[in-house]
């Protein structure tokens, strides 16, 4: 299975750019998860058209999109207990407060909020930020299998 993993987009609607990256690497992929900062509502319906396509609210979505998203996503995937969220406060220590603030219920965080790719562990979690998907950002392509988790993550320069 493959997921597609983006994160603050801050697009108020799709961009023909947008729209290139989409069909290049959204649309083939098994599932989308946005970690937050769509920032418009426009942007955020236009990938609801993926058929499993869930995200997060951040801090810079627009008023009524943020209503509508949850701050925290929980999946099973891969048999792998996921969780998506945007991120809250300062850059330095993200992921450390990320993982504490979550502690022990997940196998996998993805997470956003820096713009910044990482992908490290925490204890026995793993923590992925796909970067911002902006032009000359990136995102992350996570490659699991049933039985045997994560097999590859790749982040991708657009």
């Amino acid at each position: 299975m493959r997921l597609a993993v983006i994160s603050d987009t801050h697009l108020r609607a799709a961009t023909p750019w947008f729209e290139a990256v989409y069909e290049k690497y959204l649309a083939p992929a098994d599932m989308v998860l946005h970690c937050g900062d769509h920032t418009g509502h426009s942007l955020w319906a236009s990938l609801l058209r993926h058929q499993d396509f869930a995200s997060v609210a951040g801090n810079s979505d627009a008023w009524d999109l943020a209503m509508e998203l949850p701050p925290l996503l929980e999946r099973t995937v891969c048999g792998l207990r996921l969780a998506v969220t945007h991120g809250w406060g300062p850059r330095p220590g993200l992921s450390e407060r990320i993982a504490t603030a979550l502690a022990g219920r997940f196998d996998v965080i993805f997470f956003g909020h820096s713009h910044t790719i990482e992908d490290t562990r925490c204890g026995q979690t793993r923590l992925i930020n796909p970067g911002a998907l902006e032009p000359g950002g990136s995102l992350a392509l996570v490659d699991c299998d049933d039985g045997t988790g994560i097999r590859d993550v790749a982040f991708v320069r657009v």
